[in-house]
């Protein structure tokens, strides 16, 4: 008797229905087809097992599964709970007027339990789409399927509890989740907070205005300057995801298997901080089978690279062009996979291998040339690409002692959103664009207009420092964002001034 179930296959961050077809016919051997890999293979075993520790009964007959289309590269060991059903449904063990409806999915332990999977969101998502009335699926999973309106989530604890539902012995309600709810209770859910930041002040205006507009920044100073400390408080001065937003990035995290059992759904911007021994494929993504980097697991928030002289070259020069195109595409001989990398860099480094180059009480060790050597290891291209570069001097005693209150995150976060609202005004026509950041040129040159005087103070700023075409545009999108907290239609000089100050490694003392 030949039947079909339906299981799901995740490429990239979106998923593809798979077909499992099961025939149990005359003969003695279990086949598995359809291209599967190494896991999907042995699933035979652990499947064998688990049909026997609920009392069912596994044929012993030949067995034939096919997983279609057949072209497709079949990966993991979610395809278990489906290949289980349709085994005992073609043995006519279990009922069939269900699984036309469910997609089912789930990987099986050989006591018939039913361990968790990777990928959960965008397989629910892409079920909805496909028609299907609901999805079962492990009931550690079901938190975050259930997040997915219009559809049916059928949380299972075991195999036989599945059994049992599709034969109507039992009835189980589909799981909700008040996706509204959880926003409003998590979104603001930070234990950082920019008021621990004692002094400063020029810094948080600088990171104000990076969260404002989206932009790169780069720190530079000596250790414990706070350059650190200062990073990661900027996902609290950021605006609240948007719902798209948090859907987006979950399905990110969710496909790497790294969204907590505890959490159904990302309310608070990501930020990643990966070690400077990171490898290339590490941080843009790929592997034989290709997972999101570490530039996609920051999407729609924060990637911090301290000690950036550190890593790399071959490291940072990949991320050149995802700054700019903010996606990664990873190809392979049989299929290419698009993952979204739209993050804010924040960098952070040492301006010497003493650390005291250019600091106000303490002489450098290094020599010009050794300074030289090591600021080069950043690429002017990769510089180009980061339009806020900042000095973090120090901090006095006297600030680091006194008792006045600094300013609270909520404070910059509302001015922050105030900013991007206006930003997501003027684009309101353009989907692809959402924060100054993101302009292309064609923008730049309708919403950035500078004065007769501003092209006069930009062309001396671009003479004197030698700045790039790049850099130029760069200056441009940082001044608008500088209008835009101010609330100013026009760019003015002293906007376009206090952008032009933030290219500190372009100076000749740098250079």
């Amino acid at each position: 008797m030949l039947t079909k179930t339906y299981c799901s296959a995740v490429f990239g961050i979106e998923a593809s229905n798979i077909t499992v077809e099961a025939n149990v016919t005359n003969g003695l051997k279990y086949f598995i087809v359809g291209l599967p890999d190494n896991a999907v293979k042995e699933s035979l075993q652990r499947i064998e097992s688990a049909i026997l520790s609920i009392g069912y009964r596994m044929p012993r007959q030949k067995i034939v599964i096919n997983l279609a289309p057949a072209d497709i590269r079949k990966e993991g060991s979610s395809y278990d709970l489906s290949i289980a059903i349709g085994i005992l449904a073609s043995s006519d063990q279990i009922r069939t007027s269900k699984l036309a409806s469910y997609l089912i999915l789930g990987e099986l332990s050989l006591d018939g339990k039913i361990l968790p999977v990777k990928g959960v969101l965008p397989i629910v998502l892409q079920a909805k789409k496909d028609g299907f009335k609901g999805i079962i699926l492990p009931k550690l999973n079901a938190e975050e399927a259930a997040i997915v309106e219009g559809i049916d989530v059928i949380a299972v604890n075991d195999l036989k509890q599945t059994c049992e539902f599709l034969n109507d012995f039992i009835q189980i309600e589909p799981s909700v989740v008040d996706i509204h709810e959880i926003f409003e209770q998590q979104v603001n859910s930070y234990d950082l907070d920019f008021s621990d930041v004692k002094g400063q002040e020029n810094i948080k205006r600088a990171l104000e205005i990076a969260a404002a507009g989206g932009h790169n920044v780069i720190l530079i100073g000596p250790p414990g300057s706070g350059k650190t400390m200062l990073a990661k408080r900027i996902p609290t001065i950021l605006p609240p995801l948007t719902i798209d937003e948090s859907l987006e990035t979950t399905k990110i995290h969710s496909v790497s298997g790294l969204l907590p059992n505890s959490s159904s759904l990302l309310t608070v911007r990501p930020f990643r901080a990966p070690h400077h021994t990171i490898s290339d494929v590490a941080l843009v993504g790929g592997g034989a089978s290709p997972q999101p980097g570490e530039i996609s697991l920051a999407h729609n928030g924060v990637l911090f690279l301290d000690e950036l002289p550190e890593f790399k070259r071959t490291v940072l020069e990949v991320m050149r062009q995802p700054l700019e195109a903010r996606s990664i595409t990873i190809s392979r001989a049989r299929f290419t996979v698009d993952y979204p990398a739209s993050f804010m860099l924040i960098a952070a480094m040492n301006p010497c291998p003493c650390g005291y180059y250019n600091h106000p009480n303490r002489n450098c060790s290094c020599g010009f040339a050794t300074v030289q050597k090591y600021i080069s290891k950043i690429s002017g291209p990769l510089l180009d690409r980061i339009d806020i570069h900042i000095e973090v001097t120090p901090v006095e005693f006297n600030e680091l002692s006194t008792v006045r209150a600094s300013e609270k995150s909520i404070e910059i976060r509302a001015r922050v959103i105030q900013a991007r609202q206006i930003q997501e005004e003027r684009f309101k026509n353009q989907p692809l664009i959402h924060s100054n950041a993101q302009m292309k040129v064609k923008n730049i040159r309708d919403y950035c207009v500078i004065d007769e005087t501003g092209k006069g103070l930009l062309q001396r700023a671009m003479e004197k420092l030698n700045l790039s075409a790049r850099a130029y545009d760069r200056i441009l999108k940082v001044a608008r964002t500088i209008a835009d907290l101010d609330n100013s239609i026009e760019i003015k000089n002293a906007h376009l001034a206090e952008a032009i100050q933030f290219r500190s490694l372009d100076r000749e003392s740098w250079r």
